[in-house]
């Protein structure tokens, strides 16, 4: 990413922003990166929001996952199969006409009928759908929001209170270690 002559506070439009982000990653030329930091010698504003990405990078190097451990797989598969799906509820209603008191043939009309009322249903949603929301132009489409510091930091220490907390709470519950 070339300088500008000029240049303007990175902090004033997406565009201009990731030259800050681009900074801290350190995939700025030399040039670039005299002129920027001659600019945030007199910003406030991104001298703190290159200081918070630091601190960001600092945290995330610094994080190690726990261990998982050795009977993770058959547990969560265990836990799986002990809970009944939302899907599950749903086709309860259907297994009763399929059940081994109908006939080969009423099963399969009621399997045809099902399937004829799926496909019915999906056209129909798609059909409504493509007469709401019109296909976005493609700028539209490559929109990108920004993180602001202090969202990332909330994260963090989200995530570490939870951490925290599931420590506590798995040093009283055997079967609460997934």
């Amino acid at each position: 990413m070339k300088a500008r002559l000029n240049m303007n506070c990175p902090m004033g439009s997406r565009e201009e922003a990731q030259w800050l982000l681009n900074y801290c990653a350190g995939k700025l030329e030399a040039e670039s990166v005299a002129r920027l930091e001659g600019h945030m010698a007199t910003c406030g504003a991104c001298r703190e929001f290159v200081r918070g990405q630091r601190e960001v990078w600092e945290a995330l190097d610094g994080w190690q996952a726990p261990p998982v451990s050795s009977d993770f797989d058959r547990r969560l598969h265990g836990r799986i199969a002990a809970q009944a799906g939302w899907w599950e509820l749903v086709v309860r209603r259907w297994r009763l006409p399929l059940g081994p008191a109908f006939g080969k043939a009423a099963r399969w009309r009621t399997l045809a009928a099902t399937a004829a009322a799926g496909v019915m249903l999906t056209a129909g949603i798609l059909l409504e759908r493509a007469a709401i929301s019109p296909v976005p132009a493609p700028h539209d489409m490559a929109q990108v929001d920004t993180v602001q510091p202090e969202q990332v930091e909330h994260t963090l220490d989200a995530m570490e209170m939870l951490n925290e907390f599931s420590h506590h709470v798995g040093a009283d519950s055997p079967d609460s270690k997934l």
